[in-house]
């Protein structure tokens, strides 16, 4: 197993819930009433986007996995 830690970008909607979005992976996007709920569904959405591109031994889209220093970060071991 490999853990893959990639960059995520979070904001604060207007309705005051949180958007979160990993850019490296086209379409990889969710939401939370909080911060902390939008990072974790991003936590799940990028494994359920990374693993099938694993499994059937696709690479992961250029700019791929980051290491991330002072950025919201989610780490996906699969």
């Amino acid at each position: 197993m490999k853990t893959y830690i990639f960059r995520v970008e979070s904001e604060q909607e207007e309705d005051g819930r949180w958007s979160a979005e990993v850019p490296t992976l086209p379409g990889c996007a969710t939401w939370g009433d909080t911060i902390e709920e939008a990072l974790e569904s991003i936590r799940e959405a990028t494994e359920l986007y990374v693993e099938p591109l694993l499994a059937h031994g696709e690479h992961i889209p250029d700019g791929g996995p980051k290491e991330v220093i002072e950025e919201p970060a989610v780490a996906v071991t699969v």
